[in-house]
């Protein structure tokens, strides 16, 4: 994806907003606003945004598990079976 293309200044978003709320939903590529020039913010769809924040939240699970586990806090899966089965928390 080229992110050069989806540039528009704040100025055109003012003017075509509803043109360029469609096209993000269609297309669901963000679009970087600028002003005076320079980046400002990311425009992305709101099926894109939801993806994104479920993709942040598994990699922050897996990641919080690789912790548990360089910190050996971890027991053998057939313990944690037999936990389970007993009843215990």
């Amino acid at each position: 994806m080229r992110y050069s293309r989806q540039v528009k200044s704040i100025s055109h978003l003012k003017a075509k907003a509803a043109d360029i709320l469609s096209d993000l939903a269609e297309r669901r590529e963000p679009l970087i606003i600028t002003q005076r020039g320079e980046a400002k913010a990311v425009l992305q769809d709101v099926a894109s945004y939801e993806e994104t924040q479920e993709t942040l939240a598994l990699l922050k699970i897996l990641a919080l598990g690789n912790q548990e586990v360089e910190e050996g806090r971890v027991r053998p899966l057939t313990d944690v079976v037999d936990r389970i089965r007993a009843g215990e928390d």
